[in-house]
């Protein structure tokens, strides 16, 4: 079976090198080379064989994770992007995603969660952790170019849109011109609909019906 080539981008050296060489006992997984931000990282994709998965940590001098992940969606769109963050928060992984990252996981994380999420967003190119459900997760993996298999009103698809912005819940209200309530409503009845518990999974789920895009 051909390796999964793997590079690891973070501006802590031991803890880069600590990942790769965890990664390096793995079967299957091949370590391509590591990088301490994302200026490194594209020199060092000059003249060598790409990764299929990079692993990215989000804060680092320079040219930071949002920004690689970007240049990678752009330059290379093949390349899946493993977010690697010390931070659970929305606002951190709903940035990450919309910079065109297929997943994030935390660095407490064992190292079996770290392999299971490199295998995973390799093959079906989402990974993502308990915060979204599983019925979203074999949502996000269907190869179907169908649309959304729930009725969502109008409404909810624009607060759907605004959701994958970095605008707070009362912004978004503000912006929809109706009462927080209203949006909480809006927020609570998706929840249910499609099975969901973050504004995480909701962006996802906007993201894999074409509902918002990536800009």
């Amino acid at each position: 079976m051909t390796p999964i080539k793997v590079a690891v981008v973070d501006d802590h050296t031991l803890f880069r090198e600590g990942v790769a060489n965890l990664l390096r006992e793995e079967s299957g997984l091949l370590v391509l080379f590591t990088a301490g931000n994302g200026t490194e990282l594209q020199q060092k994709l000059q003249g060598k064989q790409r990764p299929d998965v990079v692993l990215m940590d989000i804060n680092m001098p320079g040219m930071d994770g949002f920004a690689a992940t970007a240049w990678l969606r752009a330059h290379h769109p093949d390349v899946r992007v493993l977010a690697l963050s010390m931070y659970e928060d929305d606002d951190n992984i709903i940035r990450m995603l919309r910079s065109g990252a297929g997943g994030y996981i935390l660095k407490e994380s064992r190292k079996g969660d770290l392999v299971q999420g490199i295998r995973t967003i390799h093959q079906q190119g989402f990974y993502v952790n308990d915060m979204v459900s599983g019925r979203l997760l074999s949502q996000l993996h269907d190869e179907g170019r169908g649309g959304a298999p729930v009725r969502i009103s109008v409404r909810e698809q624009q607060f759907l849109k605004l959701c994958c912005s970095e605008l707070t819940y009362k912004e978004i209200a503000d912006n929809m011109g109706v009462s927080p309530r209203t949006v909480d409503n809006y927020r609570e009845d998706l929840f249910e609909k499609l099975q969901i518990r973050s504004r995480v999974g909701l962006v996802l789920y906007a993201l894999k019906y074409r509902i918002a895009t990536l800009e």
